[in-house]
Parts: C-alpha cells; structure tokens; sequence
C-alpha cells in the first residue's frame, strides 16, 4: 500500500513499506501545512523547481534525515554545494534506486529560480516528476500551464494519481487542469497548489466536475491521506 498526504500547497508526502518521500516541502511559512518541518522523516527529498515556495524546507529536512535531494541537475548541485546528499538529474531521465524508489522527470511550462535580494538565480528547467513505488505510479505536475505532451507522461507507465495544480495565476487553472487529467489519463485526479494564497484561490468541485467521466476527481484537505492499495 502506498500513502499519500497532503501537506498543503504542492507538498506531498508519499510512503511505502521501504521508501518515504516528500515532494516541494514547503512547509514553514505555509498557512496550510498541518505539520511542521521537524515532524517529517523521510528518505527523499524531491524537489520540481526552484520557487521558494517549492524548495521550502527541502535543506532542512535533507540535512537533519540525511535524506537525498532528487531535482535537475543545476538544482540538486546546488543543494550539493552545502554539503547535501543529492541525485542530479534532467527531464527525459528517469532512475531506479536500489529500495524499489523510481523517478522520472517531464518537462512543466514555468520557471525555476531563486530570487533574494534584488537578483535572480536561474536553477535550470521546471519538472514534472513520475514516481514508481510498489507497483503504483504517481505524477506530480510541479508548476505548469496546460501543454499537450501531457498525453505522453502515461504511454510506457499508466498512472495511478495525477497531481495537478489548479490555482491559475501561475498555473494551470480548474478547467485546464481538468483537461490535463484527460491527457495524461489516471485512475485518481486530486487538485494542489491552490488557497494558499489569495491570487491562488480557487474552486476544487470545479476541477472534479470537468473531470472525464472515467477518472475519479478526489479532493483533499491538508493532513489527508489518501491511499492506493493493491
């Protein structure tokens, strides 16, 4: 069984029987986040791009876990250059750990910088990400706007739940995410990265109800948990 909860935003924590990861831990400074960051203990640390409100507490649960940092390459050396564990790698490329964890990259229409103090640190390309785990597979949109190579996110590994950010703004909105659902074709499609803020707000029932018939639309509350058995 694996288990995935919503830890508001686009942050996720996903678990197996061997592997534990968290996705865009933005935690602290999250109005929505029902943990803090001391609370999590995982294995992995992925991370899409490198917006602030993505990479969040990723330094900080990798270092006190000893947890690696999985991003594109620009991005996990940067991690890197802190003395952090991590596994660089770029969109196309996927990779097998030896605990049963697979990962792979897809391209996201946004950006991925570090902006402080007046200057911006561009950390290579967006990503979406496929996660293998027990026989399931889970993708996670990162930050995107609608685009049709979405089609071919599910071709060689058919997705159990789809991830998808429907704030609109700097994202997909219900609608599109709903055809972004029908494109990449799961089992399970649950909205993120929406309310956290107010120019983010939007309505998840419209999401679900733009839904394919044949795709179930979930909703769920930051600290749920929804589980993939079997």
């Amino acid at each position: 069984m694996v288990r995935l909860r919503f830890l508001g935003h686009s942050a996720w924590l996903i678990e197996g029987e061997r592997v534990k990861l968290v996705i865009d831990p933005f935690i602290t400074g999250n109005p929505l986040a029902p943990v803090s960051a001391d609370e999590l203990s995982v294995d992995y640390v992925i991370v899409t791009h490198a917006h602030s409100d993505h990479t969040g507490d990723a330094e900080r649960i990798a270092r006190r876990c000893s947890a690696t940092i999985v991003a594109n390459n620009e991005l996990a050396n940067f991690f890197g250059f802190s003395g952090l564990k991590n596994h660089p790698m770029h969109i196309g490329g996927s990779v097998s750990f030896p605990d049963g964890l697979f990962v792979k990259l897809f391209p996201a229409f946004h950006g991925s910088a570090i902006i402080k103090n007046k200057q911006v640190l561009s950390l290579g390309l967006p990503t979406g990400v496929l996660i293998g785990l027990e026989g399931k597979y889970i993708y996670h949109a990162g930050d995107t706007g609608l685009f049709s190579d979405m089609k071919l996110v599910g071709r060689r590994n058919p997705v159990d739940v789809a991830l998808l950010p429907i704030g609109g703004n700097f994202t997909m909105d219900e609608v599109d995410a709903a055809t972004a659902a029908e494109f990449i074709h799961p089992k399970y499609a649950i909205p993120m990265h929406y309310n956290t803020f107010e120019v983010i707000k939007a309505d998840p029932k419209q999401f679900v109800e733009n839904l394919p018939e044949d795709i179930e639309g979930v909703i769920i509350n930051p600290g749920e948990i929804f589980e993939l058995k079997g």
